[in-house]
């Protein structure tokens, strides 16, 4: 099967290395462009990293000697790809408006940045929970003016291991929820080497992570109506984001009321059965076993847990009832591999699969 091609923009970052290593031998997807800042146009890959190569493992031979293209060079970037990631360090609004660039030329784009989260025609995708948004990018095309040029995107990481969970019981009537979430410095892009204030320490704030927490839960449980995605109206959340001493992956402590309060035997068969389009479409990114229940008290646990199915599944552990709210529990996921870059590449999976790349 021949292979479609891909260019990563913002390839020397610490998203788009973990893009690299994953789309290394990947079955669908074959990197054809490395895409970086115009400062780095025409140096090779290994050249314009200058050893900040930031994963565990090597950096892949077949990348050492591909040349950078400037992310402006819109026209080559073109002739070379079917469609891009982007995981690029800019503000906000240059963000936009190169991704948006990229789509009017006729090039989808599937991004791991948030510039365009709330952009109402552009999906915000967690695979097995909200696949159906994907209608809206028909309404997206018209508005852009293209024929398959689009913009889709991956929610923030600090909600991955909780709205899984949820979205399982959504149905019992969600009213309130009180989250607070544990974030490891790789979600700053960062390494202990890089941030040694980390080590041995807790920051309470992550600018503008708890309105993400609190928000883009509401529009992944939105619906499409008139070629846009509104927003769910609750339930009600409220979050704490606090950054941790960890190298990778995102704990969340999850308080939650429901208008129907399910049985806890309930609520842990739904986790097991809970599954979505990857799964059904055996799509290679896709964990088997989408939500793991953990039974051991102290479990799950970061260093042990994150990497449960290539970092792709949500270990879930310690539900019971509160005195307060209904019940309590503890979720985690993978914030580089689920919440980034592995999230992207499932969507992408997903994209393909239903012909959005054709």
């Amino acid at each position: 099967m021949e292979k479609c091609k891909v260019g990563v923009i913002g390839a020397t970052g610490m998203v788009g290395q973990r893009f690299l290593t994953l789309l290394e031998n990947h079955p669908y997807f074959e990197v054809t462009a490395l895409v970086a800042s115009p400062r780095n146009a025409g140096k090779t890959y290994e050249q314009a990293l200058d050893g900040r190569w930031k994963m565990t493992t090597p950096l892949p031979e077949k990348y050492k000697n591909m040349t950078i293209i400037s992310s402006q060079d819109i026209e080559t970037v073109k002739s070379l790809v079917s469609f891009v990631f982007c995981a690029v360090n800019m503000k906000k609004d240059e963000v936009k408006a190169l991704e948006e660039a990229y789509a009017k030329a006729e090039i989808p784009v599937v991004s791991n940045n948030s510039a365009h989260r709330w952009t109402p025609d552009v999906p915000m995708i967690i695979p097995e929970v909200n696949a159906e948004h994907l209608a809206v990018i028909e309404a997206q095309k018209k508005r852009l003016g293209t024929k398959r040029g689009f913009i889709a995107v991956k929610p923030n990481c600090s909600i991955q291991g909780y709205v899984p969970a949820l979205t399982a019981l959504k149905d019992f009537g969600i009213k309130e929820m009180v989250v607070t979430t544990y974030q490891a410095i790789s979600g700053a892009g960062k390494t202990f080497n890089e941030w040694p204030e980390m080590i041995d320490n807790i920051i309470p704030f992550i600018g503008g992570e708890e309105e993400k927490s609190e928000q883009e839960p509401l529009r992944i449980w939105g619906k499409v109506e008139n070629g846009e995605i509104v927003k769910a109206e609750g339930p009600v959340i409220t979050s704490q984001c606090i950054r941790v001493p960890v190298t990778d992956g995102h704990m969340a402590a999850v308080f939650v009321k429901f208008e129907n309060k399910p049985d806890k035997d309930v609520i842990l068969e739904r986790w097991k059965s809970f599954s979505g389009k990857p799964q059904e479409l055996g799509l290679p990114s896709a964990p088997a076993q989408f939500i793991t229940y953990m039974e051991e008290d102290n479990r799950p646990q970061t260093k042990l847990d994150r990497d449960i199915y290539g970092g792709m599944g949500v270990t879930v552990g310690r539900l019971r009832e509160d005195t307060i709210y209904d019940y309590k529990f503890v979720a985690l996921a993978h914030n580089t591999l689920r919440g980034a870059a592995g999230g992207a590449l499932l969507s992408a999976e997903l994209l393909y699969k239903l012909g959005y790349f054709n």
